[in-house]
């Protein structure tokens, strides 16, 4: 019975890491003492130790201890063990390469699929999708492919951001960037707000959070969803 949270972001604006997913997370782990945090994504550069620090901090606060994937001697016995596992933002190229590098792609999949509570923030919610070509990410490395677990069948965009009619910016939108994708693909991309997240239980697939998400499918106009919608029936 799968259990996962997919977030777009660990952070939302006037809020510290993963306070506004508190009550959620707890549930999430509800009985766990123990996780293991996947830190490869490095956001901003930092080290492995240090991004584990930051998750470490919050879920010492629900009582839930977060042990880094890069501290094991064997990565793959550590996923296959975990009683839960969070894997948190960054550049989602260079997660993916990393997993695929230490042959934990199918694992963590396997884990997930098998009922592993998991959380994924950002990048460690990009790689639950088909594959990785909506995320927002500069390529900064080369995985071997762009393809995902496919946890979920359709694509996420995090971080979706509206035009700023304001904006005096010129250049390609969000939105813009989408569609160009499904000129050449026949996948669904979720584009989710700040704040909003994918929540799977069992065999339930919906969209949560307070703001309604946004729904890009190949030769049909972008249109939203209201918090609570499966998302198996769009």
């Amino acid at each position: 019975m799968k259990n996962f949270i997919l977030a777009s972001t660990s952070t939302v604006y006037g809020s510290d890491y993963l306070a506004y997913l508190k009550d959620e997370v707890a549930d999430l782990f509800q009985g766990v003492n123990e996780i293991v945090f996947v830190p490869y994504a490095r956001p901003s550069g930092v080290s492995h130790d240090e991004y584990t620090q930051v998750a470490n901090k919050f879920f010492n606060s629900i009582g839930i201890k977060a042990v880094g994937l890069h501290s094991f001697d064997n990565p793959k016995e550590a996923i296959t063990n975990a009683k839960g596992i969070f894997t948190g933002g960054g550049n989602t190229f260079l997660l993916l390469k990393t997993l695929y590098e230490l042959d934990l792609v199918e694992d963590l999949r396997n884990q997930i699929l098998g009922g592993t509570p998991y959380l994924g923030t950002s990048a460690g919610s990009n790689i639950a999708g088909l594959n990785i070509r909506t995320t927002n990410d500069m390529p900064i490395v080369y995985p071997p492919s762009f393809d995902a677990m496919g946890i979920i069948p359709f694509n996420i965009n995090p971080h979706f951001l509206d035009p700023d009619p304001t904006s005096k910016h010129k250049g390609e939108t969000r939105e813009t960037r989408i569609l160009e994708f499904l000129t050449q693909n026949d996948t669904t991309v979720i584009g989710i707000r700040e704040g909003n997240w994918i929540r799977g239980k069992g065999d339930q697939l919906t969209i949560e959070g307070k703001l309604e998400t946004r729904i890009f499918q190949a030769n049909k106009e972008p249109y939203e969803i209201a918090p609570g919608t499966d998302l198996l029936k769009l």
